[in-house]
Formats: C-alpha cells, sequence, structure tokens
C-alpha cells in the first residue's frame, strides 16, 4: 500500500509540474503591464521633451500634479520609474508561471501600488488636485495585484499568506517612508554639513533682508532650497501656498505682488525662476570675510 501511495503522490507531483509547463504567459497581466508602459513611456517622453500631454492645460489640476516636487525621483520623471516596473512585470508575466516567478511578481506588484497610492495620496491630499493620468497608473496597478493573488500557485510549500504579506508588505511600506523623507528634504542634497561660503552667504540674505518666496509643491522651488545643501533651512523663506496650489496666496505674497515661484526680493529688486548662488552673492552684494574688496 505505502508504494501505491508513494506512486500516486509521484505521479501527481510530475503531473502539477507537467501542466504548469504547458501553461503560457500570464496574459491578464501582460497586457495590463503593457497598457501601464504605454501610459508611463507617454508620460516620460513628454517631460523629457518638456511638452504638455495631452488635457492638461497650464494651471490645470494635472498640470499641477505633473509638475510638482514628485514629480521627480533621482533626477528622473517619476514615471520613468513607473516603465520600468510595468516593463519588469511584463516580462514576469510572458515567463512560464512559477512559484519564484509569482514572488518576484508579486514583490514588484505591491512596491509599485503602494508607490502609486502614496502619490495618489499627495496629489489629493497635499496638491488638493487630481490627476487622470496618474489614477488610470494606480487602477491598472491595482488590477495586476488583484490578478496576482488569484493566480498563486498551488503547490507552493511552506507558504502562509499572514508571514509573507507581512514581510513584503513591510519592507515595501519601509521603502515608502524613505521616499516621503526623500521629498521632505530630511534625506538627500539638504542633509550633511554646511558649507561655510554657502552659509556666509544666506546670513548675508537674511542681514539685508532679502526674502525667497515660494510654494511647497513647487519643483523649482525645491531645486532652488536644493542649491544651498545644508544651510537650506536658514534661507529666508516664505511659503505663498500653505493650503496648496488651489487655495488662495497667502496675504503676505499677493501683498508683495508675487505671481510666480520662486521669486526673490534682494534690495528692492525683483528676480523670479531659480537663481544659481553666485547670482544671489551679485545681486546682494556678498562679500565674505577675506575676500579682496
Amino acid at each position: 500500500m505505502a508504494k501505491t501511495s508513494t506512486s500516486k503522490t509521484g505521479s501527481t507531483a510530475k503531473a502539477a509540474a507537467q501542466s504548469a509547463a504547458k501553461q503560457g504567459p500570464s496574459w491578464p497581466i501582460f497586457v495590463l503591464a503593457l497598457a501601464g508602459m504605454t501610459l508611463s513611456g507617454y508620460l516620460t517622453y513628454s517631460a523629457w521633451q518638456g511638452q504638455s500631454v495631452a488635457g492638461c492645460t497650464v494651471g490645470s489640476a494635472c498640470d499641477v500634479v505633473l509638475n510638482s516636487r514628485w514629480s521627480r525621483l533621482l533626477g528622473m520623471p517619476t514615471s520613468f520609474w513607473g516603465f520600468l516596473t510595468y516593463a519588469l512585470l511584463a516580462a514576469i508575466a510572458w515567463n512560464k508561471p512559477t512559484a519564484s516567478q509569482w514572488k518576484l511578481a508579486w514583490i514588484v506588484t505591491i512596491g509599485g501600488f503602494l508607490y502609486s497610492l502614496y502619490l495618489t495620496g499627495v496629489s489629493l491630499i497635499v496638491l488638493n488636485s487630481a490627476c487622470p493620468y496618474c489614477l488610470t497608473s494606480l487602477g491598472l496597478m491595482t488590477a495586476i495585484f488583484a490578478v496576482l493573488v488569484t493566480q498563486r500557485p498551488a503547490r507552493m510549500p511552506g507558504f502562509s499568506w499572514g508571514p509573507w504579506l507581512g514581510k513584503t508588505g513591510g519592507a515595501a511600506l519601509l521603502i515608502i517612508v524613505g521616499l516621503h523623507l526623500h521629498y521632505s528634504g530630511y534625506i538627500g542634497k539638504t542633509t550633511g554639513p554646511e558649507d561655510p561660503w554657502v552659509r556666509g552667504l544666506v546670513e548675508h540674505l537674511v542681514s539685508t533682508e532679502a526674502k525667497f518666496y515660494g510654494a511647497s509643491w513647487c519643483p523649482h522651488c525645491i531645486e532652488q532650497k536644493e542649491l544651498f545643501g545644508a544651510t537650506s533651512r536658514r534661507v529666508p523663506y516664505i511659503e505663498c501656498s500653505p493650503g496648496g496650489p488651489r487655495a488662495p496666496q497667502a496675504t503676505v505674497c499677493s501683498e508683495a505682488n508675487i505671481k510666480s515661484y520662486p521669486t526673490w526680493i534682494i534690495n528692492g529688486e525683483r528676480y523670479t525662476g531659480t537663481q544659481s548662488l553666485d547670482s544671489l552673492a551679485q545681486f546682494s552684494k556678498y562679500k565674505p570675510e577675506g575676500a579682496k574688496q
């Protein structure tokens, strides 16, 4: 009897393996990933070309989101990283379904899903704007996530949903927290030791009552702050849009007739756009101690 039982078990395992081998690509995930590649590829191309995307007029909710500080990561458009994510999922879906392939697809998907969810939350809560392209990407990632749940291989020895969700979800959340700290300026170019020359410049700007008007959601304002490195927290910055891009401008900014961000007012003169540190030193007539007069 033992022999017969062992033989049946071996036959069942062999049949399952043969059945899996006969299966082709995961078409639902492959098609969804291709749609995501098309969407993110279009957004990336538009960003690189400096073109507006279809349906996003200047100042619209979509334009605000796609030009906010959250629209770039590590110097590249956020959509570029989305394209790579969808491309990886398409490659995984094209292969024969195995336990290891499913796990890899799950890890990529849960990371992409949580990041999309984070960006959507930022756009709705912080920017008070909704971007159809971003919501579509979130929908695609959610659909891929749902399909993956239903496609889990039947034979995964030692697998349990609880520990698996805890490990992968926890790791993905830690990455999202790290990204949030990066976008908030706690990690990146604005940390580390201060440059004496830059600190001297900022202290000079403060002493001459220079003002830097900007908005938290403005990508060029973030670039301007990053030029100051660790001294950015000392910059005489005035937030003009505390309620988000759709809210009324702060009174102090409207009284100063601020029309665009960033805007500097130095010695009574107005300078718009991101300014280099050398330009700010020239505008403010900054001469560090020990410099030749």
